[in-house]
C-alpha cells in the first residue's frame, strides 16, 4: 500500500458551487432594493423643487399682493411691472413692495427635464405642478404633486 500525503489544499467543485449559490441568493435579495434608486432620487428632487418654487411664489404674493406673471419673475433682479391677481387679471406691482429675487434660478423639472407648469388662469393662479407625465413610484401622477 502506498501512503500518499496530501501536499496541496484546494476547494472541491461542490464547495465552489455552494459558495456561488450563496452569493447568487444574496445578490437576488439585495439588487431589487437598489434598482429604482435613481428614480427615487429624481422624485425626491422633484418634491424639493416644487416646495422651493411654491414657497417663492407665496413670498412674492405676500410682498406684492400679486402672483408672478411667469416663474421667471421669481429670479428676476428687478421688480416686474405687473403680476396676476387671483382672477388671472393683470395687477400692477409697486417696486418698493418687491423684495426679490425670491430664488436664484428657477429649476427645471427633474423627471421631464423641461420647465414646471405654472398656472395664470382664474381659479388656479399661482399653482405650480410637475410637467412630467406618468406616475411616481407611489402610483400617483406627477402632475398632482
Amino acid at each position: 500500500m502506498l501512503n500518499r500525503k496530501r501536499t496541496g489544499f484546494a476547494f472541491t467543485l461542490v464547495e465552489l458551487l455552494i459558495v456561488i449559490v450563496i452569493i447568487a441568493v444574496l445578490a437576488a435579495i439585495a439588487l431589487p432594493k437598489f434598482m429604482d434608486s435613481g428614480q427615487r432620487s429624481k422624485e425626491a428632487s422633484l418634491k424639493g423643487d416644487l416646495k422651493l418654487i411654491r414657497n417663492a411664489v407665496e413670498l412674492f404674493h405676500t410682498d406684492t399682493g400679486a402672483y408672478p406673471a411667469a416663474l421667471g419673475d421669481l429670479s428676476s433682479t428687478s421688480a416686474p411691472s405687473s403680476g396676476k391677481d387671483s382672477g388671472g387679471n393683470s395687477y400692477s406691482i409697486t417696486s418698493t413692495d418687491w423684495h426679490g429675487p425670491y430664488i436664484r434660478v428657477v429649476p427645471t423639472d427633474p423627471i421631464s427635464g423641461s420647465a414646471f407648469t405654472y398656472s395664470t388662469t382664474s381659479g388656479s393662479v399661482g399653482n405650480v405642478t410637475s410637467s412630467a407625465t406618468g406616475n411616481g413610484l407611489d402610483g400617483t401622477a406627477y402632475n398632482t404633486w
